[in-house]
């Protein structure tokens, strides 16, 4: 048996509303994604368009929720660093901390700097394009977040990268498809 016969036989063992909700939970794992969901699903024997609409939905909702809670998190973080900064004097007055030499920094780790250069020279767009070949969305979601990008410029981008990258992978899935079955 192979593997595209396998996988139209597990799929009809469940009901037919539930297959793009698999399709959608599998898209939102990371290294599955959008992608590999959609063709997973067209191989199932979904529809192509079915399977494209359930793994970009997945997807995006796991990216929704990363950068959702990474720009909570983010945001106390910040936060409570600008509180440490300030000192309260016995007066009642605030001094600024010591200053920035003073301060005990820790170096970039050298993947944080690479993200850096990458983020200075593509872009938002580009990190998110391009993101998908060396990371999960979710990943590169995380860190554009972490770098202080706004929460909406992250998600529109995300969003665009996700069906750019979904939609040409259904395409190809449901070519090959189309080719093995002929």
């Amino acid at each position: 048996m192979n593997i595209v016969e396998f996988l139209q036989d597990l799929m009809s063992q469940v009901p037919a509303l539930v297959q793009p909700l698999i399709v959608a939970l599998a898209a939102a794992i990371p290294f599955v994604e959008g992608e590999l969901a959609s063709v997973l699903g067209v191989w199932a024997g979904l529809n192509p368009f079915v399977a494209f609409l359930a793994a970009v939905a997945g997807n995006f909702m796991s990216v929704f929720v990363v950068v959702g809670f990474g720009a909570r998190i983010r945001s106390a973080i910040v936060d409570r660093r600008a509180r440490q900064r300030e000192l309260v004097n016995a007066d009642g007055t605030t001094a600024s901390a010591p200053a920035a030499g003073a301060e005990v920094v820790k170096p970039e780790s050298k993947g944080r700097q690479r993200f850096r250069r990458f983020l200075v020279r593509f872009g938002v767009p580009g990190a998110s394009i391009l993101g998908p070949l060396a990371l999960p969305t979710q990943f590169t979601s995380a860190m554009l977040v972490a770098t202080g990008v706004s929460k909406a410029w992250i998600l529109l981008w995300q969003a665009v990268a996700i069906v750019l990258w979904t939609g040409a992978t259904t395409a190809v899935a449901a070519g090959v498809l189309a080719l093995v079955a002929g």
